[in-house]
């Protein structure tokens, strides 16, 4: 089965910044959606810190803003887009976060 790497965007709140209370809303949030996902979900991912953007002519660039990114099986995009339906990344609704998703092809040889 395919699977699909879903790149969050956008600058994530930092933890440190909400209360008790909205950091358990926010994890339970997440927990829905890996419930909702179940299986389909090979690599909940991780959270990402700062970033570093080196350019191919030796240069420092500036790095895309990226919060995170999970795993996914689907049978195409568009079955791993669903996935993002009740997302709760995508849960502000201000156009300021999106999700990306790309097929992970296999290294060829």
């Amino acid at each position: 089965m395919p699977r699909f790497m879903m790149v969050y965007k956008g600058d994530a709140t930092d933890p440190a910044a909400m209360t008790e209370e909205e950091g358990q809303a926010v994890m339970a949030a997440w927990g829905t959606w890996i419930e909702n996902v179940g299986p389909a979900l090979v690599d909940v991912g991780t959270p990402l810190g700062p970033g570093a953007s080196v350019v191919d002519d030796g240069t420092t660039g500036t790095p895309t803003p990226l919060s995170g990114y999970s795993i996914v099986e689907a049978e195409d995009i568009d079955a791993a887009r669903r996935f993002a339906d009740g997302h709760p990344f995508l849960s502000e609704g201000m156009g300021d976060y999106a999700i990306d998703l790309y097929e992970m092809l296999p290294v060829p040889m």
